[in-house]
């Protein structure tokens, strides 16, 4: 029997390089040794490969490719190049990959984030993006602000819950302004379905991790044969996820006429403004586009947050000077708004280098190419799969001396410089991210708010002694920093009461 398993494998494996291997054109970029049948497949690194890219650089400069059983994967490690190919040639570089875990089996592939660049992905973008756009934000501010103010004032309390308190108050923002639902704890089955879904989301997304995407026709395995596995794994994905979808939505319409629904919302100022006129189309639409807003904002900005905590453990004199900051321009008689924004250059500068210095998704999300493409002389086959290093861009030490140091200074309270490295961060060309500026708002918040209530310090030991945390990070599309522990001391007792009454603001 295993060896019927083992010839039935290998023809799988067999026919999959065929058909790639038929179609591919090769391109002349450079890249790791291929061998026969496998291409660079061994090269391919399943851990941290935005560190192996990164070190690649210095071998095969800023745009190389691999070859993984005919299929091209072509990484950029250079700002200019991805610029020149992801937003001037935007037209043709905008489309995703073809992932069959994520996308077929699964079924992100009907979300903003995975669809093909088309006209639904116009559809859907359209929709989030008339909802959050910075004239839009303010009326989310008194939102963010309750809720991080929640955040702080729960830490104080019990530093050790941050993840927990992070994904609660992250998830009850983001549910609000996209349902006008309001989560009243971690265990509501809103809150946990989405973030069941974010889960599964970065797990089948993670290169490499399944082999179905490098051999797309392992798909049509029976269910019952050894290393099938997968497919059962697939299917429940697949139903939580299409519930994560429709329950929400389904809630957020029916409660709109009994007052439940808090308005505005995203699904609920469109289902009202259309009226009888809801068609099936914008209803699915609507489903799909909403599920982008939770999927693309919560962890994105746990890891945001997580990292600017360790950030400033790690570099006291740069919250030293965030908190003279403060002091000046808000005082110690109320807590900052998001307002406050424009009048605090240092802080900007802080939520700036934090993106930098820990981009929440090092390789971002890969785009596809949909014609046959020549750069500087090199040709890019239709079809390819391009992936981003943008922690390398980041990290570029002739862009960013230094560039493992926690620096604020470095962008010279120059707010161009600031949206230059931040802006990588969310994307490029067509496909950047459509709620940018309801993210940052949030961060800001979150980052304004500890500092201007908090010293935020290293945890001690038995014998007394500081425990600096280590600048060290999960795997995944999304990462986030390996668990470590701190101190919170609030900067007086009456920030600690504004924090207690700005929480209790009752929803609205």
């Amino acid at each position: 029997m295993d060896s019927t398993y083992a010839t039935a494998f290998l023809a799988i494996l067999v026919a999959g390089w065929f058909v790639y291997a038929k179609r591919a054109k090769k391109t002349s970029l450079p890249g790791p040794p291929h061998l026969p049948l496998i291409g660079s497949m061994h090269h391919m690194p399943t851990k941290s490969a935005w560190l192996v890219f990164s070190e690649w650089n210095k071998v095969y400069g800023g745009i190389f490719h691999l070859d993984v059983l005919g299929k091209p994967i072509v990484v950029i490690n250079s700002v200019k190049i991805a610029k020149d190919l992801l937003d001037k040639r935007s037209s043709i570089y905008s489309d995703r990959p073809h992932a069959i875990m994520a996308g077929d089996l699964v079924g992100f592939s009907r979300t903003l984030a995975f669809l093909p660049y088309g006209d639904i992905w116009r559809k859907q973008r359209r929709l989030v993006a008339q909802d959050f756009t910075p004239s839009m934000m303010p009326r989310y501010f008194a939102l963010q602000e309750r809720e991080v103010a929640a955040l702080v004032r729960n830490l104080l309390k019990a530093p050790d819950t941050v993840r927990d308190e992070l994904q609660l108050r992250l998830g009850t923002i983001i549910i609000r302004a996209t349902y006008g639902y309001h989560v009243e704890s971690l265990d509501d089955s809103m809150l946990k379905s989405g973030l069941d879904g974010i889960k599964n989301f970065s797990r089948t997304t993670t290169p490499g991790r399944y082999l179905v995407d490098i051999i797309p026709a392992l798909r049509y395995l029976p269910v019952w044969m050894p290393g099938a596995g997968f497919l059962k794994e697939a299917e429940e994905m697949r139903q939580q996820l299409t519930d994560a979808a429709n329950k929400p939505y389904e809630w957020c319409k029916a409660n709109l006429m009994t007052g439940k629904t808090l308005m505005p919302n995203l699904c609920g100022s469109i289902v009202q403004d259309a009226g009888d006129q809801l068609s099936n189309d914008l209803e699915e639409t609507t489903i799909w586009s909403a599920v982008a807003v939770l999927g693309g904002g919560l962890d994105t900005n746990e890891s945001a947050a997580l990292s600017f905590i360790m950030a400033m453990i790690l570099y006291p004199e740069v919250q030293k000077k965030a908190h003279a900051e403060l002091d000046s321009v808000i005082g110690t008689e109320r807590l900052p708004l998001i307002s406050d924004r424009p009048n605090l250059p240092y802080i900007r500068s802080i939520m700036a280098e934090t993106l930098r210095w820990a981009p929440p998704g090092p390789l971002g999300v890969p785009h596809a190419v949909t014609e046959d493409d020549v750069y500087d002389g090199q040709f890019i086959p239709q079809g390819t799969v391009l992936m981003a290093n943008i922690w390398h861009m980041l990290h570029d030490p002739e862009v960013y001396p230094s560039p493992m140091e926690f620096i604020p200074e470095r962008f010279n309270g120059d707010d161009t410089a600031m949206d230059n490295a931040k802006e990588l961060v969310f994307g490029f060309g067509r496909r950047i991210c459509p709620g940018i500026h309801f993210a940052e708002g949030t961060l800001f918040c979150i980052i304004t708010t500890l500092l201007a209530t908090c010293d935020i310090l290293p945890q001690l030991d038995a014998q007394g002694r500081e425990v600096l945390p280590e600048y060290a990070y999960t795997g995944g599309s999304i990462v986030v920093p390996e668990k470590f522990n701190f101190r919170l001391k609030a900067r007086s007792a009456y920030m600690v009461t504004l924090v207690e009454e700005a929480s209790l603001v009752p929803p609205e």
